[in-house]
C-alpha cells in the first residue's frame, strides 16, 4: 500500500531593483489663504518642471501628479483655546526613476526644499523580469518539494515519490487550515530606503528585492 508524503516547497530569488518610485509632496500653510495657495502653486509648477526636464533626460520610467488640494482649520493650543484659521494647499506627486543613480542625487537636491516632502521609495523590476523571476521561484519551489519527498521516502525505506497533487500553499483540496490561520502570498517583494532630507546618494543604494514563491505537493511512495 503506498504511502502518502505531504511537504512544502519553498524558494526564494534575489534581484536588483531596476526602478525607484519616488512619492512626493509639496505643500504650505499660512493665515492668508490666497498667499498659501499662490506659495504652494508656484512650488508645484517647479518641481514638475524639474520632472519634465528628467524625463527629457530619460532619467525616467514614469510619472505621476495629482491636483493642487486647498483646505482650512482651526487648530487648538495646549490650554484648549481655539487658534485663528489656518489655510493649507498640498499636491502630491509620483516619480518612477529608471535611472537610480540619478534618483539619488535629484532626492538628495530636492529634500532641501522647505516646500517638498519626500515621503519614500518603492523599490521595483520592470513587469517582464518581475514575470521571469516569478516563474523560476515557481520552479525552484517545486523542485524543493520534489527534494523532499524523496529525502522522507529514502528516510521510510521506499522508493521514488509520485506527485499526485500541487498546489499554490493553502489551497491543496484535503487541507484543512485551522480557524484564524491565513494562506501565505506566493510572491514577496521587499526593499526600502530612508528618505530623509540632505542625505547623500550613496544612502539611496537598494537592497536587493526577493520574490518568494510556496507551494504545497502531496507524493505517493512504495517499498522498493
Amino acid at each position: 500500500m503506498p504511502t502518502t508524503i505531504a511537504v512544502r516547497g519553498n524558494a526564494e530569488e534575489r534581484i536588483d531593483p531596476e526602478l525607484g518610485a519616488v512619492s512626493l509632496s509639496v505643500g504650505a500653510s499660512g493665515a492668508e489663504r490666497e498667499h498659501t495657495l499662490a506659495g504652494t502653486t508656484e512650488a508645484h509648477e517647479r518641481l514638475i518642471g524639474d520632472v519634465l526636464e528628467l524625463e527629457a533626460s530619460g532619467a525616467l520610467d514614469t510619472w505621476s501628479a495629482g491636483q493642487l488640494r486647498v483646505w482650512s482649520h482651526r487648530p487648538w493650543n495646549a490650554e484648549g483655546k481655539q487658534l485663528p484659521v489656518v489655510h493649507a494647499a498640498s499636491a502630491e506627486l509620483e516619480v518612477v526613476f529608471s535611472d537610480l543613480e540619478r534618483l539619488g542625487e535629484w532626492v538628495s537636491e530636492i529634500s532641501l526644499r522647505s516646500s517638498v516632502t519626500v515621503g519614500g521609495i518603492e523599490w521595483k523590476l520592470t513587469d517582464a523580469t518581475r514575470r521571469t523571476i516569478e516563474e523560476e521561484a515557481q520552479r525552484a519551489a517545486v523542485a524543493d518539494a520534489v527534494a523532499k519527498a524523496a529525502v522522507y521516502a529514502a528516510a521510510l525505506g521506499l522508493g521514488s515519490p509520485t506527485p499526485i497533487e500541487l498546489a499554490d500553499t493553502g489551497l491543496l483540496t484535503i487541507q484543512q487550515l485551522p480557524p484564524g490561520v491565513g494562506v501565505e502570498r506566493m510572491f514577496a517583494m521587499r526593499g526600502a530606503a530612508d528618505a530623509a532630507g540632505g542625505a547623500s546618494p550613496a544612502q539611496f543604494t537598494p537592497a536587493k528585492l526577493v520574490i518568494a514563491a510556496s507551494v504545497d505537493a502531496r507524493f505517493a511512495a512504495e517499498p522498493e
